[in-house]
């Protein structure tokens, strides 16, 4: 991004921190080619609070909006969540979940955490898996975190199809689609394809 105005630049992280909270004053500092410090100056003024409060307070919103599971049931710590849209949850991958001797995860954590962020997609009281298509595509080591990515992609009465990406850092770890069912669904349950 070319050097800006400073109440350009201003306005501009603005809007970005505001579509993404979870950007790192280092990410920022580079997009708006500009020193940290400057960044933090920058949020200061805007009155934008550093990544863990933001985070903080997203997931606050987020844990208030689950409906389908409860919090206790979700595998992760839950960072985003927009029901019927989109969700976001992190997994740091600790010694109680790794084989002994490989020292990687043992695949049925990462399945709780993307299938845990699927059914807390969907609007209903209790959600169901009903099929996953999932693909491993390489073991996650102990110590790394992982971030899953859920994505409604249509629904159809009380059938959900979702999305699920699960990274660390960049790189995809596993991906899989599954078709979800609710169970005491709002009466006003429709069809709808998402973007």
């Amino acid at each position: 991004m070319a050097r800006n105005s400073k109440a350009d630049r201003r306005r501009v992280l603005g809007e970005a921190l505001f579509k993404d909270p979870f950007f790192t004053d280092e990410e920022l500092a580079e997009r708006f080619k500009v020193s940290v410090s400057t960044i933090r100056l920058d949020r200061g003024e805007l009155g934008i609070p550093e990544l863990r409060e933001r985070t903080r307070a997203v997931a606050r919103e987020a844990y208030s909006s689950l409906k389908s599971l409860d919090n206790q049931e979700l595998i992760g710590k839950l960072l985003e969540l927009v029901i019927g849209e989109r969700a976001r949850s992190e997994l740091t991958i600790d010694g109680s979940m790794v084989l002994a001797k490989a020292r990687v995860a043992r695949g049925h954590y990462l399945f709780a955490q993307a299938n845990s962020l699927a059914i807390a997609l969907v609007d209903a009281p209790m959600a169901l898996t009903g099929s996953v298509e999932l693909k491993f595509i390489r073991p996650v080591q102990l110590g790394e975190i992982v971030v899953a990515e859920g994505k409604v992609l249509k629904r159809k009465q009380s059938k959900y199809w979702v999305h699920v990406s699960v990274k660390v850092d960049t790189e995809e770890v596993l991906r899989g689609n599954w078709v979800l069912f609710a169970i005491g669904e709002p009466e006003d349950a429709r069809e709808t394809e998402m973007e």
